[in-house]
């Protein structure tokens, strides 16, 4: 019986983070969950204007999804193969300009 309750419960937060993935914009309660930080963390965020965020009525906070996937996405490290093939690159054009 609670296999199945916990089975339940899976569902459940599937279906609302499907939800999630479809709108557009969100709430302040669904951009922590999406984003997976807690709200004193997300509250820190909009408050030292790290992260996108709108503020329509003076109170409540929205925001954008495809905004925090972008700032989610930000600060990119390059990899090793990257940076091989860039410092080829940068041998090849000093090669041709000699």
């Amino acid at each position: 019986m609670d296999a199945v309750i916990l089975e339940i419960l899976e569902l459940k937060k599937l279906i609302i983070e499907q939800g999630m993935l479809r709108k557009e914009v969100l709430n302040f309660n669904e951009a922590a969950q999406y984003l997976e930080l807690s709200h004193s963390h997300l509250y820190k965020q909009t408050s030292s204007g790290e992260i996108p965020f709108y503020k329509p009525n003076g109170k409540k906070l929205y925001f954008k999804r495809t905004e925090l996937e972008d700032w989610m996405l930000r600060n990119r490290n390059t990899t090793t193969d990257e940076l091989t093939q860039d410092v080829a690159n940068s041998l090849i054009k000093k090669g041709k300009r000699s």
